[in-house]
């Protein structure tokens, strides 16, 4: 393995959302997704969360195909299920069900057991106003650290 800390994350998802509750799930992954994301070869930024069912699923999470691999390769954007307890699920579900909740995955990752793990949200969605605070804010913040503040 040449990088052990894979840390993928959305960073549009703190902006276009008000992260409200997070929670770490598991993914189910073919031997050549693993290796993929373990290269760093994975994009969040369209990603999102969606039941089908009673079982949660991420889409549109890019995955390039493995370079090593032969014919057995997998469909770089094909639908993940998310591992998650069965209490969890329900309680995500009703909130997803409410007005204006949406789940939006915040960051992949390699944990200490070697496994990809996926961080997800609850969220719920920011106004043009709230999109220009968060702007303002972090302009701020850049100028407080830039004068070592």
């Amino acid at each position: 393995m040449a990088n052990k800390n894979i840390e993928i994350k959305n960073k549009k998802a703190s902006f276009e959302y008000f992260l409200v509750e997070e929670y770490t799930a598991g993914i189910a992954l073919t031997g050549t997704e693993i290796k993929s994301i373990r290269a760093g070869k994975a994009n969040l930024s369209d990603a999102y969360c969606a039941f089908d069912g009673h079982e949660l699923y991420v889409r549109n999470m890019h995955i390039s195909p493995y370079s090593h691999a032969s014919f057995s390769n997998h469909e770089p954007k094909r639908e993940r299920k998310l591992l998650l307890t069965a209490r969890e699920l329900k309680k995500l579900k009703t909130r997803v069900d409410e007005r204006g909740y949406t789940l939006v995955p915040v960051m992949l990752y390699i944990n200490e057991k070697g496994l990809a793990k996926l961080d997800i949200a609850l969220a719920k969605g920011k106004k043009k106003y709230d999109k220009r605070e968060s702007i303002k804010q972090k302009d701020v913040q850049r100028d407080l650290d830039r004068s070592g503040l």
